[in-house]
């Protein structure tokens, strides 16, 4: 797949403000059957970045792909590990695993017999 192709390196933020946009602009590569996004240009970031993320993968189900964000900046990887969302915003993203997660292990201590 060449780099003309993915649309979404032009997306430099994924914020409140254009929210709106980045999701119609991943929709509509995801119906014209782009199944990788590249988000290595994303600069800034905000609690409405997850939800896009999220969107679009539903979108991608829809559409019967299997979406890949790819390249994800630190500060959207972290903001996908704070909302435990990774898995199913990427998951190949194997950072954002249950390995790196202390709160994943918390539920075994409550021992109910």
């Amino acid at each position: 797949m060449s780099a003309s192709t993915d649309n979404m390196l032009s997306l430099t933020s994924l914020t409140v403000s254009n929210a709106t946009a980045a999701l119609e602009q991943g929709v509509a590569a995801i119906a014209s059957g782009q199944s990788v996004f590249d988000l290595r240009n994303v600069q800034a970031v905000d609690s409405a970045a997850v939800s896009v993320m999220l969107a679009w993968q539903r979108a991608a189900q829809q559409a019967g792909l299997r979406l890949e964000l790819k390249n994800l900046p630190a500060n959207l990887k972290s903001l996908t590990k704070l909302y435990g969302v990774c898995s199913l915003v990427s998951p190949s993203l194997a950072e954002c695993g249950e390995a790196s997660s202390p709160a994943a292990a918390v539920p075994q201590h409550h021992h109910h017999h």
